[in-house]
């Protein structure tokens, strides 16, 4: 049986905010999230979250039924921040010790963590290991104990090895270690490094391991430290897109704030930005600075630079932006073109539709090979409730026109630039009201004139 356990209670003095510490974003989730979703990956059986700082803001965001959450007070070291867990913990298996400021840690490497009746240190060595816990070894090179850093000797503090605070505890011993701890120390605080000593005067064996990328193991006390690992955790993603034969223009400038899926051929331009669940098809191309979340385009889809899209499905062989902004909703068939400083919301546009200028398209279901000129409103509020507009197939709409929801423009209507519909339009026919509304019986739209070749 696994037991995992999140030391969340720091106040996190050095952020200089209210927000407790845990809950500043990395890659667009809270930090605590990131550890959160990584215990869960192991499957515990049981998952606690020691709190303190912040009140109930911690167990008000992440309930659920898989998390208990214990509050700390007062907060008198992380020795005793677990003590408070234990009502919520089993005797036996296995008590694994995360941290809510430690987002980056790999799910593959804790599961090397995972062995019974022992304890499991995870260590790191580094070149500037001030303000860590030193790993002391026997001549043996047998683990025999951890001093703090404000504790340590000066030859202690040349130790490079240091412990990161992340253990696997023998649930058998547990109870019996904590209630052993002392706050004999500089801080007069339990610490939870002290259970090596006690472990060792017990017989009990202590390993330590390493993990694959010692940045793994960074936390967050500052907002510094925030930005170092938002740039650690985006090279990271950007290298797995590069690995997969994604094109980055440049793999510095790229967030990804949650899933990105990408097919073969697949251009991303610098300054672009993906939220929640992205997928990108083969052959599509991303302009610089757009922003993509819960987005699925298909194939060949061109973005150009500067685009807003959010809860949208774009079909194949589009072409979006620059400056469009496409909101929840809306789905884009085949060879559908949204232009520039163009706003679609919940939205349906027919294949090889087009709205290519300074238009607004809300609450719109939109048929095939339909143009929409410049300026044109859909005005689907009319102050309480919002409206549908259906625009069938073939569809000429003239520039700086609005059509007043619910309203229907039927097949292969034009309507006249400059009008205002409140009225269904009919098939086939002009419709024009800078006066007032008129339908055009018999009138014939313009065809392209063949110009001759000299």
């Amino acid at each position: 049986m696994l037991n995992i356990v999140i030391l969340a209670a720091g106040t996190g003095k050095r952020m200089h905010s209210d927000l407790p510490k845990v809950l500043h974003k990395l890659a667009g989730r809270p930090l605590l999230q990131h550890v959160l979703d990584t215990a869960r990956a192991l499957k515990p059986a049981k998952l606690c979250v020691v709190y303190g700082h912040g009140g109930r803001a911690l167990p008000e965001q992440f309930k659920g039924a898989d998390v208990v959450s214990v509050k700390q007070q007062p907060q008198l070291g992380t020795g005793h921040a677990l003590k408070q867990a234990l009502p919520h913990l089993g005797n036996d298996g296995i008590t694994l010790v995360l941290y809510g400021d430690v987002p980056l840690i790999a799910a593959g490497t804790l599961k090397r963590m995972l062995k019974p009746n022992q304890l499991t240190l995870m260590t790191v060595e580094l070149d500037d290991p001030a303000g860590y816990g030193r790993i002391v070894r026997d001549d043996d090179g047998d683990i025999s104990r951890i001093v703090e850093d404000r504790d340590a000797t000066g030859y202690e503090r040349n130790i490079r090895e240091v412990n990161t605070g992340i253990m696997a505890i023998p649930g058998a011993r547990l109870q019996n270690w904590l209630s052993r701890l002392g706050n004999k120390n500089a801080q007069k605080e339990y610490y939870l490094t002290d259970i090596v000593a006690l472990a060792i005067q017990d017989g009990a064996k202590v390993s330590a391991i390493q993990p694959q990328h010692a940045w793994e193991t960074l936390g967050v006390n500052s907002k510094a430290q925030l930005a170092q690992l938002e740039r650690l955790y985006q090279r990271e993603r950007a290298n797995q897109l590069l690995e997969r034969g994604v094109t980055l223009a440049d793999p510095s400038r790229i967030d990804v704030r949650g899933e990105l899926a990408c097919g073969r051929d697949v251009e991303i331009d610098i300054g672009c930005v993906f939220e929640g669940n992205v997928t990108l098809g083969n052959r599509v191309s991303v302009g610089a600075h757009c922003v993509l979340k819960d987005v699925k385009i298909a194939a060949g889809t061109e973005l150009l630079p500067y685009c807003l899209i959010d809860g949208a499905e774009i079909g194949r062989d589009c072409r979006i932006g620059p400056y469009s902004r496409i909101r929840p909703g809306t789905v884009l068939e085949n060879e559908a073109h949204i232009g520039n400083f163009v706003e679609v919301k919940n939205s349906h546009i027919g294949k090889n539709s087009k709205a290519n200028h300074l238009s607004y398209v809300g609450d719109a279901t939109v048929g095939k090979h339909v143009n929409i000129g410049a300026g044109t409103i859909t005005c689907n509020y009319d102050g309480a409730n919002k409206h549908r507009t259906v625009i069938e197939d073939g569809v000429f709409i003239g520039s700086d026109t609005q059509l007043v929801a619910p309203v229907t423009i039927r097949k292969g209507a034009t309507i006249a630039a400059g009008t205002t519909v409140t009225r269904d339009a009919p098939a086939g026919e002009l419709t024009i009201s800078r006066v007032k509304q008129v339908s055009i019986s018999g009138w014939k739209r313009p065809k392209k004139k063949v110009r001759s070749k000299e």
